[in-house]
């Protein structure tokens, strides 16, 4: 399972799911919620949700990675945890995550699971706030 905004998206985002692909037979993909994006953040993503789900579904398309894509719970995030139950969360290598609560929620539900923090590609030339701040 790997999560994240996608907004923009780029040979960065590509190269976080290839990996996330690479992990598993299946890759499920949770795009982060506008609203949820905003509560995190401190600002809205520049692309709609729906924008962000279908170029990551055409993405994993094309690299020919089996997986689904799916918009995440704006109340529980980690809903998602608990109804697919995945075998191996990959975060990205800039991603940050509340790792405590991330167990937590696996003790809570009665299952576990790895997490792999995977590598970067390019950082300095494919990182999302790049983008947004108009540097490509």
């Amino acid at each position: 399972m790997a999560f994240g905004t996608f907004d923009n998206f780029h040979p960065g985002h590509l190269a976080y799911l290839t990996q996330a692909g690479r992990l598993g037979d299946e890759l499920i993909v949770i795009i982060a919620r506008d609203k949820n994006v905003f509560q995190i953040k401190g600002r809205s993503p520049q692309q709609a949700e729906k924008v962000r789900q279908g170029a990551v579904r055409v993405a994993l398309k094309e690299a020919g990675l089996l997986g689904r894509v799916v918009l995440g719970q704006q109340r529980d995030r980690w809903q998602v945890l608990r109804k697919y139950r995945p075998e191996i969360i990959a975060l990205g290598y800039d991603q940050f995550v509340d790792l405590k609560a991330l167990r937590g929620v696996f003790g809570l539900t009665g299952f576990f699971c790895k997490i792999k923090r995977l590598k970067s590609y390019q950082p300095e030339k494919y990182k999302s706030s790049l983008f947004r701040d108009g540097k490509k």
